[in-house]
């Protein structure tokens, strides 16, 4: 298991990405894997760096596992900021017109339909949310 600390601002979303990436290329995913989990990382880094602590900042530690049969990528994700469960939301009606639709909840909506496990608890004061993707 790798661990990044780093402060939970949008500037620092291309080394959270880089850090997902490097232990992609490790297991030698396919590009359409690599953009589903990238797609799935920076929604969930955006929403903490956004709202976690909003109006201030405070820590991310993002947390990558490997595990085998099945071959997995295991992302976590643990903030220190207020406490929210964005899995507690209905998922958005999208057969609804994108006028009518409520605005948020698409992107977590996107996370769930292209990860094979999302999960989240509020632990010793800290939101843990973490995504699986098989790789094989």
């Amino acid at each position: 298991m790798k661990e990044l600390d780093i402060l939970a601002v949008k500037e620092n979303l291309p080394e959270v990405l880089a850090f997902i990436d490097s232990q992609l290329e490790e297991l030698n995913c396919g590009m359409k894997i690599i953009t589903q989990i990238d797609v799935a990382v920076e929604e969930i880094f955006v929403n903490i760096s956004s709202y976690a602590y909003n109006p201030e900042t405070g820590p991310a530690t993002i947390r990558a596992e490997i595990t085998e049969e099945p071959l997995s990528v295991i992302i976590s994700f643990i903030d220190n900021g207020k406490q929210y469960d964005p899995l507690a939301k209905p998922d958005p009606d999208v057969k609804i017109p994108l006028k009518e639709r409520k605005k948020g909840g698409l992107g977590i909506f996107m996370v769930k339909k292209t990860m094979d496990d999302v999960s989240y608890e509020y632990k010793d004061g800290q939101n843990i949310l973490t995504i699986t993707k098989t790789i094989s």
